[in-house]
């Protein structure tokens, strides 16, 4: 008797990077298509220090679609992970009913296992959704020949998925329709248009936000005014302005700009009835470091933003990255001041001046911040060259009956 071949599961490993909105979205005007009340603008960062990684294997002998999130199966049935999944397995459909002969018809009916990896902390107001989305809808379209603009799809996933799906500035436009038909990503300018612009992440908290991001939307639409007065009379113009200001690489705009949504994005928050806190007394300081930075030196050197979470995200220039890491580790003094504190790229040394430390004047808080992400801009979600099969089987199903239930 011949012996019965085994079939070999189709694996494909794809990258998707994180994205920090500087012109904020917040508010749906549909929910089941995640539809903005207002346009939005994101700097894409790097996938060396955030991405998310994500492993599509697909096989006749799959029983079922499964999922695995960080090491934990996941509930596959969450109408988001289906929207995603129908709306590709729609499109690779009409594209063999179309007579396209790079769709392979026999996978169309097979069943997916999907394993999601972060090399940042969940839930963390970090964007981990954007990335994830992003990757799971880049890696389903390259798993089943899907090819043209995905950025609709992975909106459907969560809204600021879409500027994931580009490199560089990106913008996210709201559209008018109500199919959502127009509601899509466009990169503004790619990532090698600013490249002595320079990221810092201060992890205040990896914990999980207490107010999840759609849950905390939602109270906002139905009791915020200020909600509703930024979308139509503010974002409009700061999108135009702030895109000019990436065009003309002016960082005093720039900054300004990024500061001032921050900061009014979070009063919505508190505008919401009842309010919602995503800042901590951490991020209240880093806010007062950086304009008494700002103020010492006279000009705006370094920026802040926060999203939903209590991590800032510090925008600046090259050249100044190396003096505002050391102020940072100044007044936030670390556990540790080796490699544990400072992740990513490498950060130059730099002494501070004792009337600088007098200039900005703010009381050391030892530990409040865990550890800094140095980065900068990247490209698009990228497919992997080399299937990572021998170590997602481990990662993915982890705390599963069987280290083989991935593939």
């Amino acid at each position: 008797m011949p012996e019965e071949r085994t079939e070999q599961p189709h694996i494909v490993t794809c990258t998707a990077p994180v994205n920090i909105a500087v012109i904020k979205y917040w508010g749906k005007r549909n929910e089941d298509l995640i539809l903005p009340i207002n346009s939005s603008l994101s700097v894409t960062l790097h996938q060396d220090q955030l991405k998310t990684t994500t492993t599509v294997a697909t096989s006749r002998s799959f029983q079922e679609d499964r999922i695995w999130l960080n090491g934990k199966e996941e509930d596959i049935t969450h109408p988001r992970l289906q929207s995603c999944l129908r709306e590709i397995r729609r499109l690779a459909r009409k594209r063999r009913n179309d007579g396209d002969s790079g769709v392979d018809s026999a996978s169309l009916s097979h069943k997916v296992h999907i394993c999601s990896v972060n090399n940042f902390p969940t839930a963390a107001g970090l964007a981990s959704s954007a990335a994830g989305f992003a990757c799971l809808v880049y890696t389903l379209a390259r798993v089943f020949g899907v090819e043209g603009e995905l950025s609709g799809i992975a909106r459907q996933g969560s809204g600021s998925a879409c500027r994931s799906m580009y490199g560089g500035f990106v913008q996210w436009i709201m559209g008018n329709k109500e199919d959502g038909k127009d509601s899509l990503a466009q990169q503004v300018e790619p990532e090698t248009h600013w490249p002595e612009l320079r990221i810092l992440v201060l992890v205040a908290s990896a914990e999980r936000k207490p107010v999840g991001s759609t849950s905390g939307m939602q109270t906002s639409v139905k009791t915020s005014c200020l909600l509703k007065h930024r979308a139509e009379s503010v974002v409009p113009g700061r999108m135009v302005e702030m895109t000019e200001a990436i065009r003309k690489k002016d960082f005093a705009a720039f900054a300004e700009l990024t500061m001032k949504d921050s900061n009014q994005f979070h009063a919505t928050c508190l505008d919401t009835y009842p309010p919602i806190f995503y800042l901590n007394h951490v991020s209240q300081q880093i806010i007062s470091l950086v304009h008494r930075y700002n103020k010492h030196y006279g000009e705006t050197r370094v920026a802040y933003t926060f999203d939903a979470g209590p991590n800032a995200v510090i925008f600046t220039l090259q050249q100044h990255v190396p003096e505002f890491v050391h102020v940072v580790q100044h007044f936030f003094p670390p556990e540790t001041n080796g490699a544990d504190f400072i992740k990513g790229l490498p950060v130059n040394c730099a002494s501070l001046s004792e009337e600088l430390k007098q200039g900005i004047g703010l009381e050391p808080m030892p530990k409040g911040i865990n550890y800094i992400i140095s980065t900068k801009g990247t490209e698009r979600a990228q497919e992997l060259s080399e299937s990572l099969t021998s170590w997602t089987r481990p990662v993915c199903c982890r705390g599963s009956h069987s280290a083989a239930a991935f593939i």
